[in-house]
């Protein structure tokens, strides 16, 4: 006896293939403008002390971050359990390791 199995390459998973509008794909996008000009010209125009630049920077990164996930990758459109919840916390664990790591290693320089 033969089975007849089909593979079907259409839209099954209920994924409907709308992620978002151009609206918040703009709002994202100047969102992230705004998030790359202010720690700009926090350090070149020296608005603050070191501590409170590197907390702005720490926190206009994990803000971007945010932002990148929400309106560009979806987050918020994901049904079910919140998987992508786990790699939320983990970027935001590596985005602070690497910001914290630069500042250390760009203060430690002996060369400087």
């Amino acid at each position: 006896m033969a089975q007849n199995h089909t593979i079907g390459h259409g839209n099954q998973g209920g994924h409907a293939g709308h992620h978002g509008s151009l609206g918040e794909y703009v709002i994202g996008f100047l969102l992230s403008i705004i998030l790359t000009v202010i720690p700009i010209l926090a350090v070149v125009d020296n608005w603050m002390g070191r501590t409170a630049t590197i907390i702005l920077l720490l926190a206009t990164a994990v803000l971007q971050f945010a932002v990148q996930l929400l309106f560009f990758m979806h987050l918020r459109e994901e049904k079910g359990p919140r998987y992508n919840l786990v790699t939320l916390i983990l970027g935001l664990i590596i985005v602070i390791v690497v910001i914290y790591g630069s500042i250390w290693i760009m203060d430690h320089n002996k060369m400087y």
